[in-house]
């Protein structure tokens, strides 16, 4: 199994979560989702293997929730996978999968908890807050 990246390069969190996976040493599969989103069965087995209900992989910022109703709490999860094959911003990024697990990596130093590999070598994200250090152990918040 590879690492992939459901990844939006437009996404600050996305790139760093990006950066920390190629930090380990890996090169992942990198599916631009709004590129290649994905079908009704590869979502499915996604939200499967997060082991999250569809409610927690919608984003709200900047996408057609509101617009769409997608708070209503009557909607259901059928609606709402349905929703998301039609707007592929509404699904939260980015989400990786790794042989030890998947994860919607918000915060990007999530992704640390299932990267095969360790980190090679310090790592701050875009905004200069250091997550590794120069041995490649994370850093406690």
């Amino acid at each position: 199994m590879t690492t992939t990246i459901f990844h939006n390069p437009s996404c600050g969190t996305s790139r760093n979560v990006l950066a920390l996976i190629r930090n380990a040493g890996i090169e992942p599969t990198v599916v631009e989702y709004l590129k290649t989103p994905p079908d009704r069965d590869q979502l499915l087995a996604l939200l499967a293997q997060l082991g999250l209900p569809v409610r927690a992989v919608l984003r709200k910022k900047g996408t057609p929730y509101e617009e769409l109703g997608l708070g209503n709490p009557e909607l259901s999860d059928g609606a709402l996978i349905d929703a998301i094959l039609a707007h592929p911003i509404l699904l939260e990024r980015p989400i990786v999968t790794t042989p030890l697990g998947a994860r919607l990596c918000r915060p990007s130093e999530a992704v640390l908890d299932i990267l095969p590999s360790p980190q090679q070598g310090a790592f701050a994200k875009e905004d200069g807050e250091p997550v590794v250090n120069a041995q490649g152990e994370r850093l406690a918040k």
